[in-house]
C-alpha cells in the first residue's frame, strides 16, 4: 500500500501571512490524520517562511501517523531533526532562499558529504530518504550511501504527463524498478496531482509512500479538506 502524507508547508504560509495562529497547523495536521492521511511532512527552512522550529515540537508531540522532516542537512536541521526523533528524514539539496525543491541530490559527486549524515540519523533510529532525480545510477549511489529510501523528484513527470504521460514516465519506472532490484525503498514527490497520481501508482503501484502539499492545498480551497484527502487517497487504491 503507498502511504499518502500530506505536507503543510502551505498552512503555515497562510498562518504566518497574517500573523497568530489562524490556521493553527497542528490542528491541520491532525485533522489530515483523522480524514485518511498516513503521514504529515514539514519543511523547515531558515528563515522559517512557512513551518517555524517551533512547529517541529509541537508535532512531534501529538502526530500518530508517519512524521516526514525534509530539508537541507545543516548541523541546525540535523540537531532539529535528532530532537524531534520523527519517523522519517527527507534529505533535499535546497539553498536557503530556495523557493522549493527544483533538483535531486547527485548521490554520487556528494556521497562523502551525506555518508556522515546518514549514519548520524541511522544512529538515532530514524529512516532517511534522499531526494534524487529519476536517474538509477542516483539510486544506487544513495543505497551505497547507506539511505533507507530515496524520493523521486516528479516535477519532470508533471511538466511531460499531459503531452505524453508514458514518455513521461519512463525514466521513473526504470529508476523504480532499480530500486525495487536492490532493496532501497521507493518515495515520490513533487507537483503529483489529481491529475497525474493515478498513473503514476498503476505504473508504479510500490511505491513505499509519496508526500503531496501545493496541489493538495490548492484542491481543498474548493473541495474542502476531507473530501480532497479522500480523493487522493483512491488515487493510490
Amino acid at each position: 500500500m503507498t502511504k499518502l502524507s500530506v505536507n503543510i508547508n502551505k498552512v503555515a504560509t497562510l498562518r504566518n501571512a497574517r500573523g497568530g495562529n489562524n490556521p493553527n497547523v497542528v490542528e491541520v495536521a491532525l485533522d489530515c490524520e483523522r480524514f485518511g492521511a498516513q503521514g504529515i511532512t514539514v519543511h523547515p527552512r531558515p528563515d522559517e517562511r512557512h513551518i517555524r522550529r517551533a512547529d517541529v515540537a509541537d508535532l512531534r508531540n501529538v502526530i500518530t501517523t508517519e512524521f516526514n522532516i525534509e530539508g537541507y542537512p545543516s548541523p541546525e536541521f540535523c540537531d532539529l531533526v535528532v530532537a524531534a526523533r520523527p519517523a522519517q528524514v527527507t534529505l533535499v539539496p535546497d539553498a536557503p532562499g530556495q523557493i522549493t525543491s527544483n533538483a535531486g541530490w547527485d548521490t554520487v559527486a556528494h556521497a562523502d558529504f551525506l555518508r556522515p549524515i546518514v549514519e548520524r540519523f541511522r544512529q538515532a533510529g530514524i529512516r532517511t530518504s534522499i531526494f534524487i532525480a529519476a536517474r538509477p545510477e542516483m539510486a544506487e549511489a544513495a543505497l551505497a550511501i547507506g539511505a533507507d529510501r530515496v524520493e523521486l523528484y516528479t516535477e519532470p513527470y508533471a511538466a511531460q504527463y499531459a503531452a505524453d504521460r508514458e514518455a513521461a514516465i519512463a525514466p521513473f519506472l526504470e529508476t523504480a524498478r532499480r530500486c525495487r532490484e536492490i532493496g532501497l525503498g521507493l518515495n515520490a514527490g513533487h507537483d503529483l496531482s489529481l491529475e497525474n497520481l493515478a498513473y503514476f501508482h498503476q505504473t508504479i503501484p510500490w511505491v513505499d509512500e509519496v508526500s503531496i502539499g501545493h496541489a493538495l492545498i490548492c484542491d481543498a480551497l474548493y473541495l474542502g479538506l476531507r473530501e480532497t484527502i479522500g480523493l487522493y487517497l483512491k488515487c493510490l487504491e
